[in-house]
Order: C-alpha cells, then structure tokens, then sequence
C-alpha cells in the first residue's frame, strides 16, 4: 500500500508511473551488475573463489568484451573508473582511457584533407584509433588492489571465447543493421565469419565462438607465472602492449592505413588520480578530471543549488526548463576548457567553485529557453591560474540523420561491492562495429575515440600524440559524514551527465527509492554539437522520455524549446551494502527504440536496495555502502 501511494505522489500530469518489474536480489557476500548476466558471472565467480571487488571487475570486464561486443566494448577499446578501498579508506580515479598515437596531429589530418578526426560508418574509420587502455587498467587495479592470478582472472573470458556462447536477441539485432554489414564490407572480411553464419543472421540460442579473441585472451592468461601473482600481471601487460598482441594490433591497424605503432602501445599508462571534489545537499561528490566531461555534473548541481527545485515539482515544465538551462551553460564551458589537464592549463578550480556558478546562475531566463548552444564562461576570475575566455564557436545546425545513439550502439557498465565494502564502477566502451574496423585475427575491433578530439591550433582539446581526447565517459562517488556512500555511474554520451544530474536530483531532493529514482521519466537536451563524429547539432532541441506529460512538452515548448520524444533514457543500477554485509540488487529493463544515455546514483538510510534500468545492452550503474 505504501508503495501504491509511493507511486502515486510521483504521477506526472496525465502520465501515471508503471508498476516495477523485477525483484530485489540479496546476497551476504556481494553484489555485481552488469550488462548481461554471464559478464556478471564471472566477477561472481571471483568472488565466491575468495577473490574481491577488483579482482571481479576485472574478470567480468575482460569477460564482457566476448559477451558484449555489440555494445561498442571490446578488449582492444578503453574505459574509466571510480574506486573505493576499504581498508585504506582511500577513493580514487582511474584512466583507462585510450590517447592519440604518435603521428596523431592537427597537421596530419589536414593534410589529409580533414578539419575534424573522421571514423565510422565509412572508409575513414582507421584514422581515430586510439592506442588500447582498457586492458593496462584492469591490471593496474590487480596490482595495486587485487588478490588473484591473470590466470584466474581471464579464465572465464577464456571459457567463453573459445567453447562459445548462445547468441542472444539483442546481439543479432545489431547484426541485423544495414550499418554494421557495410562496415564489415568496408574493411573486409570484417566479423562476417565470426558472427555470422554464411552471411545470415544467426537463431537465438546458436552458439558464438570467437577464435581470434579466445587465441589474444590466452596469449596473456599464458604469461601466468607460479607462486608470482605480481610478475605474472606484468607479463600478461608485456604481451598486450609490447609482445605478440602489441604486434598484432599495430599489423591490423596497418593493413588497413591506421597509424598506430609499437612505442604507442609501449609508453602507454593507465593512471590513477585524485578525484574532483565539490559538495552537494550535504554529500561530497567526487569525480574524475576534464580529460572526461565530469565536472559537468559538479558545475551543473552548483548552478541548480540557487532554486527550489522541490518546491518547482518533480518533473514539472519549471523544473525541467531550469534544469536544462543550467545544462546549456555548462555544456558551453565543456565545449571551451575540458581537455586532458596533462596537456593544457584548465581553469578547474574556477569552473567548479560556488562563486563561478553564482555569477552564471543568473543568465538563466525563467520564462525563455536559450536557443543556441551556450557561450563559455569566464572561470579564469575564480581560478589560481590565468588564461583567456575563447570567443564563442559558431556552430550550423546539423545532422546527418543518425544521432550518436545509433551508430556508437551503446556501452557498458560494471559496478561491484563485495564483502569487505570495497566499492568499483567502470564505464567501458570502444570498437563500435559500425564506427571501427573488426580484425578477426585480434578478434574485436580498435577504439575510435580518437574522434572526440578537434584539430583548432590552441584549444585545450587539441589532438596532440599522447593526449587523452576529452570523452564523455564518466562516473562518480560520495561520501557523507566522511564515510563512501556510493558510486554513480553512466556509459552513453553526452546525455551521461544530464542524467546523472536528474538521479542524483530525484534522489537527495525528491528521497525516491532507487527503484523510483530510475523509473521516473528524464529528459536531455541537444543544443550541444555532439562529441561524436560527425557532430551533430540540433540548436534548442530538448528530448523528453514518453513518461513526461504532453501537458509538460506543451509547456516546455511555450519556453522556446524544440521538443522531441525519446522511448527511453537508460538505465540504472544500484546496490548497497549494510552494516550487517548485506548487499541487494533490484532491476528492470525496458526495451527502447531509441537511447540518450543516463546516470545513477541513489542511497538509503534503512534498507539494501538497488534498481537498474537496460536500454539493449547499455548499463548504468550505481553502488551505495551505509
């Protein structure tokens, strides 16, 4: 009854939410999601041998890049996380987020007749590959944190390539796309003779068995060394990034025109980091540097701490216009400063600080949506460093018919929580079959984020050999009374940090259960020349999920907006662990046409639950500790 009336406090004008669909899952050792329950699996099966949380997220990412490919993950792609150790009490970044090659510059791509980094679907693709970083990460979290052998932790993974899995729906709908066959095309012989049978779609339930990849992954399972868990994990990386699997990737990278080379694979790092830190209804939230777009949800929850969002109504056209301006302006600061803080002075402290947001919140019109893609700020007056406002950049509208949805198909998400209350979330992507080139005898496809660089002589996010592009794959902790209390965390776009904004609003304005906080209906917009190639910009447009009230879009677009409907915005997970070590999972999925891509991010203070929300294969993922 309580639930019933949960729900119908939350009705949104003529919209009543759905009922929930699935159960809570319990476990008193520990808790995994991810985006299909056989990657889940294989962390589990860390877990339950002695290992922990690193060792599972390890073994269920390297697992997930012969599950999930479809989901633009592959071994050969990048990924960044947030972790927690419990025993150090510490809270870190980490970069696994692949950089730019040597020969990778401004001056090279246009002379080649570029003025931005082309890739997929089309004949360019090998000119965005980005130098692989998913693989140094996952072994930089064994080493430091870690308690299991390579060899223990790429034996599921190993499993699954080489004896096979059963080829599920939405693996062969994405074969199904026209997109995907003319890649292959592209780039022959593609994965036809991996994921096809005689160039037909496989039935449900056959089974995928992916040579090419089982030969990489045991390649590294290989260097194992007895007694010596340290010296193996160094070998395993050795092979990957400097023997036999670096000589492979730079071959196929060559064979079809990229520029990768053996010093690329060699000199790259994966690299831990102090978070960013700001504060926010009483939590602090910390999150990774402007080498991702994170800071957007800091600058963002700063601008919106200047309204009574409660008082506006969950959802209500005042509360979604206010919402989605203070996003245009910080889209328009992402555009100008965030770039890889390795290569450039970024005004961080500036963009991050109470003062800054309070002299932007009031460019904020109540009553008329901003129809353009917003001038940057001036942070540098608020920061220790010194530097200039850029002059605002004039974007055309565009699009080429496609958003970044459908071509990048979605990535991936692992969160765990294990006994001891160690907490990690990574968001992994790369190697969309549709955006890359799949070199069977690697057995996946290499990242083109190297597209999410510009090639503007002076701007922060420059292409420059080594640089790490300015991607949009973030996710985020908390801590409360000084104790970690979550991760949040979302795959997918520039739609990422929007929706991480709403669930952590839902959240710690509206005490929404996680179930709630996932199932309410969201919004995004797309006033923002999109961060993929070929960069489409839709000035003033603003995505609404079908939850939202046509009452509402009417309202909303009376303010000036260009509404669209979306039939979902992701997904969401979320578990927490208890002073009794108990852990929960709750979830539902929901099968959209279209994906925008949002966050996560719930705690509670008397129960274990957790919610998640799949769009296909997408997984937004969330972990709480109390």
């Amino acid at each position: 009854m309580a639930r019933e009336q949960t729900m119908h406090e939350l009705e949104q004008g003529d919209y009543t939410l759905p009922n929930t669909g699935r159960p809570v899952i319990r476990s008193t050792k520990g808790v995994i999601s991810s985006g299909h329950y056989l990657t889940s699996m294989a962390g589990m099966r860390m877990l339950l041998n002695g290992g922990n949380a690193f060792d599972a997220i390890a073994a269920a990412g390297f697992a997930a890049a012969v599950i999930e490919p479809i989901a633009s993950y592959s071994l050969a792609a990048e990924g960044v996380f947030m972790l927690y150790d419990a025993a150090s009490d510490e809270t870190l970044s980490l970069s696994g987020q692949g950089t730019a090659p040597g020969k990778a510059t401004a001056e090279f791509y246009k002379s080649q007749g570029f003025n931005r980094i082309p890739t997929g679907p089309g004949k360019d693709a090998h000119l965005s590959f980005t130098v692989p970083g998913i693989v140094a990460a996952y072994i930089s979290l064994l080493e430091r944190y870690g308690s299991m052998t390579i060899y223990e932790v790429l034996a599921p993974a190993i499993d699954y390539a080489e004896n096979g899995i059963p080829n599920y729906e939405y693996m062969l709908n994405r074969l199904e796309n026209a997109n995907t066959a003319t890649q292959f095309d592209n780039y022959p012989p593609g994965g036809w003779d991996v994921f096809y049978d005689n160039r037909e779609v496989p039935e449900p339930g056959s089974t995928l068995v992916q040579p090419g990849l089982a030969n990489t992954l045991k390649a590294m399972s290989s260097a194992a060394v007895a007694g010596d868990r340290l010296a193996g994990l160094k070998a395993a990386r050795d092979v990957f990034y400097k023997g036999s699997v670096a000589k492979t990737i730079v071959d196929s990278s060559a064979s079809v025109g990229g520029i990768l080379s053996m010093d690329d694979l060699a000199s790259y790092e994966a690299l831990f980091g102090q978070p960013v830190s700001s504060t926010f209804e009483g939590h602090e939230i910390l999150g990774h540097d402007t080498w991702t777009q994170a800071p957007m949800v800091q600058q963002t929850l700063n601008l919106l701490e200047h309204f009574d969002l409660k008082a506006m109504g969950h959802n209500s056209p005042e509360y979604i216009h206010t919402i989605t301006e203070a996003l245009k302006l910080v889209f328009g600061d992402r555009e100008a400063y965030y770039a890889d803080p390795e290569y450039a002075e970024i005004p961080l402290d500036g963009l991050i600080s109470k003062e800054y947001a309070a002299e932007r919140v009031g460019l904020i019109d109540p009553e008329r949506a901003l129809p353009e893609q917003a001038a940057p700020g001036d942070p540098w007056k608020y920061s220790k460093g010194k530097g200039q406002v850029p002059a605002a950049a004039g974007i055309a509208a565009s699009s080429n018919g496609s958003s970044e949805d459908s071509n990048h198909e979605g990535t991936t998400h692992v969160s765990v929580i294990d006994n001891d209350g160690n907490m990690v979330c990574g968001t992994i992507s790369g190697g969309a079959f549709v955006k890359s080139v799949f070199f069977p005898d690697l057995g996946c496809a290499l990242s083109t984020r190297i597209e999410m660089f510009n090639c503007e002589e002076g701007h922060p996010n420059v292409v420059e050999p080594g640089k790490r592009p300015r991607t949009t794959l973030i996710n985020y902790m908390a801590r409360k009374d000084g104790e970690t209390v979550m991760t949040i965390g979302c795959p997918g776009g520039d739609n990422q940090a929007q929706a991480n904004v709403q669930i952590i609003l839902n959240t710690l304005i509206f005490g929404m259960d996680p179930q709630l906080a996932v199932e309410a209906p969201r919004f995004a917009t797309q006033s923002v020349e999109n961060s993929f190639f070929p960069h489409n910009y839709l000035p003033g447009r603003l995505d609404l999920e079908n939850g939202i009230a046509q009452s509402t879009a009417d309202a909303l677009s009376a303010r000036g907006h260009d509404i669209g409907r979306a039939a979902n915005c992701g997904l969401r997970t979320y578990m927490q662990n208890n002073s009794t070590k108990s852990s929960s999972a709750h979830s539902r999925i929901r099968q959209p046409n279209h994906v925008l891509y949002p966050g996560c991010c719930k705690f509670l203070r008397d129960r274990d639950v957790a919610g998640f929300r799949h769009p296909r294969s997408t997984l937004r993922s969330r972990i709480a500790k109390h």
